[in-house]
């Protein structure tokens, strides 16, 4: 049989929209000879719907949409996501469902059995569980459906306590199908294709995987849909980070030869497509950004040019007295690089005015941090100013390492309606810096050599308030990333008294994090809400 495996993108609650795009798959599969058709998990609606999943009317209009799919399905069948209502009194009232629709109706459905409820997933909020497992009949082929998390239950630390693949081999099909929305991390897709591969291996069948493309808000989708023979081998593989469809014939296939993306490949293309897709899908084109001539604002521009096209990436230049004229020099040298438009905005006499009005209630008081986060916030509000009347989204362009240990300023450089390099550690964010020149200098090798630095005061760099971030990192990666308690760390050969420092400094600051724009997610733990924390508590305190 030829199957078409539709990896497409699409609008959470626009039904309109994604109808287009499902019917559009469906009868450019049925031109190319496919019988069957298969979409990512709750295709209908998006994902993740959240709370609209607790609207009537949403669930009425995904039954609708169902329908109008169903009622194009003739000469193929199609496999779609959508969330269900449970007939049964008892448990939640609604399933997370793949549906097979052929000839005018819904001639099977199979129930999502392994509701995530960690990190970003919170399944178990909406969804009643099944419980009953059973293939699918399509023309002479037994289908064991599953979705997503279904088919996870591989690794030595089983979270679940039942196997739905298990239970769906002992009808013995002829087939696997999973439908998937599974986030991007920089990390996963080894992950993923070794699940896919188990499972094939171990029922001795092939398997259809098929995954979003695209992004919503944070969360990225990086597509790498697949299929496999029955020996596991990957015989048909979707784009990275794009829209796909393409084909698998059951009864002739080979393996693919494949090149692994590297990490930091994989980390750019996630980003430009997150970019990309929140100011699409939001209806934006324009974006603004400020240009210190530091690496992290270098970074964030070109990301954002290569998402938006230059000349929708508005750079603001805003020079205090501590400003360094080679920070001045590095901004515009980078913007002219990139072709992007930029304006200068000197704040030097906005700072003073704000200082000679405070200066009676700060009478007899030194400088200190307050007068470093009054230059920040200045910049901040200009940029916000400048957004508003240009209707552009301010990028937020703070690192994973600042946002960790509260390197910033709220209502500052904190500001934003999108966090680009949220997830991206210092270090990383220089591994992005060499990557992005490596067809030549986009990104002025000063801004990548030099020492970091806020500038906020004579002389001042980021080391003299953090460790080197090539220390620092590291700790907070086996902190966030491993959740590590300081014990362990420490015994990975790290300095305790730096261990303690820096994990007290991440446990205080819970506050700013829990007021900063979404951050676009490229790892197994991001801020935001994949990582619930405490705002107030005593550990390391």
């Amino acid at each position: 049989m030829k199957i078409a495996l539709a990896q497409i993108n699409v609008v959470i609650g626009d039904f309109e929209g994604n109808a287009r795009t499902i019917l559009h798959n469906i009868e450019e599969a049925r031109a190319a000879g496919a019988e069957l058709v298969v979409f990512p998990e709750l295709n209908v609606c998006g994902y993740p719907p959240q709370d609209f999943l607790e609207f009537s009317d949403f669930i009425r209009r995904c039954e609708q949409t169902v329908q109008q799919i169903a009622d194009a399905c003739h000469g193929i069948a199609a496999i779609v996501g959508a969330p269900t209502v449970n007939p049964n009194i008892e448990g939640k009232n609604l399933f997370n469902s793949a549906l097979l629709l052929h000839e005018g109706k819904i001639a099977g459905a199979a129930h999502k059995a392994l509701l995530p409820t960690y990190d970003i997933f919170d399944e178990y909020r909406y969804f009643e569980p099944a419980r009953n497992f059973s293939c699918l009949q399509y023309k002479g082929l037994k289908i064991a459906l599953t979705v997503c998390e279904d088919i996870w239950d591989i690794e030595d630390d089983l979270m679940y306590t039942l196997s739905p693949m298990r239970a769906l081999a002992a009808e013995n099909p002829d087939i696997a199908v999973n439908i998937s929305a599974s986030p991007f991390a920089y990390d996963h897709l080894e992950k993923r294709e070794r699940a896919v591969q188990f499972w094939s291996r171990s029922l001795n069948l092939p398997l259809i995987y098929v995954n979003y493309a695209g992004a919503q808000t944070e969360l990225i989708f990086d597509g790498n849909s697949m299929a496999t023979d029955a020996a596991g081998n990957i015989c048909a593989r979707g784009k990275a980070f794009a829209t796909d469809l393409f084909y698998f014939d059951t009864e002739h296939s080979e393996a693919l030869p494949y090149r692994a993306q590297e990490k930091t490949e994989r980390i750019y293309e996630a980003l430009v497509c997150g970019i990309r897709d929140y100011f699409q899908k939001m209806g934006f084109r324009k974006a603004i950004l400020g240009l210190s001539g530091g690496i992290d604002s270098a970074v964030t521009a070109v990301l954002a040019a290569d998402a938006l096209g230059a000349a929708n990436v508005q750079g603001l230049l805003m020079p205090s007295q501590y400003s360094s004229d080679h920070s001045v020099n590095d901004a515009v040298k980078l913007a002219e690089h990139l072709g992007m438009p930029y304006e200068t905005l000197p704040i030097r006499s906005i700072y003073e005015s704000f200082e000679s009005s405070l200066q009676p209630l700060f009478e007899g008081r030194s400088a200190d941090v307050t007068e470093e986060n009054l230059q920040s916030r200045i910049r901040g509000t200009l940029l916000m100013a400048v957004s508003n009347k240009f209707s552009s989204i301010l990028l937020n362009t703070s690192n994973k390492s600042e946002n960790a240990v509260g390197y910033g300023t709220l209502y500052g450089d904190m500001n934003g309606g999108l966090s680009v390099l949220g997830d991206v550690y210092k270090t990383e964010v220089y591994e992005l810096a060499r990557f992005l020149n490596r067809n030549g200098e986009r990104i002025p090798e000063n801004s990548i050599v030099k020492p970091p630095s806020a500038e906020l005061r004579p002389g001042q760099k980021d080391s003299d308030s953090l460790p080197e971030y090539d220390v620092l990192d590291p700790i907070l990666y086996q902190y966030i990333e491993r959740r590590q308690g300081p014990n362990e760390i420490i015994a990975l050969g790290f300095d305790e008294a730096l261990v303690l420092r820096i994990l007290r400094m991440v446990n205080k600051v819970e506050f700013k994090r829990k007021q900063t724009a979404p951050i676009l997610r490229i790892s197994q733990k991001a801020f935001g809400h994949g990582r619930r924390m405490p705002i107030v508590g005593k550990y390391l305190a």
